[in-house]
């Protein structure tokens, strides 16, 4: 695994944005603009596609520690800042105003284009479940497992 590849996974999980990272590496003193932390999210083909040096990982997972724990005079809850992260993506504007979508009921004249109508095939599908002989009956994997919990057998 690459450097870039952590580190992309590391602001996906944490849910950052290029500017917070920018302030979390000013934690350690390493600058560093918008643009070149772009190039580390570029895909590898991209011509200002920029590999995640040693360095620059290594800053910002110092930082990082920074960030979610504090340091030893101004400690913090690693939860409560994450749960900040969380509160500060935007949400999506018109999502709760915008319907659900529903699928519109099936006409049962209606077929698909290569095929004509037939009133023989029916409308609906019959959705009974499959019947098996009296001999043969499946039984189902969780019916198969005692559960003792931490209970031994000669007690």
């Amino acid at each position: 695994m690459t450097n870039n590849d952590i580190f992309k996974k590391l602001r996906v999980a944490l849910m950052l944005r290029d500017d917070q990272i920018v302030e979390i590496l000013e934690l350690v003193d390493f600058r560093i603009t918008k643009s070149e932390l772009g190039a580390f999210f570029r895909d590898e083909k991209h011509e200002n596609y920029m590999e995640c040096g040693d360095q620059v990982l290594r800053n910002f997972l110092n930082a990082l520690v920074i960030h979610l724990r504090g340091t030893k005079e101004n400690p913090k809850n690693p939860n409560d800042v994450l749960a900040k992260h969380k509160a500060q993506i935007p949400a999506k504007d018109g999502a709760k105003d915008r319907p659900e979508f529903k699928a519109k009921p099936r006409d049962e004249e209606k077929s698909r284009g290569d095929e004509a109508p037939s009133k023989s095939r029916p409308a609906t599908k019959n959705t009974s479940k499959k019947q098996y002989p009296k001999g043969n009956s499946k039984v189902q994997v969780v019916e198969k497992v005692k559960f003792n919990f931490g209970k031994n057998k000669k007690s």
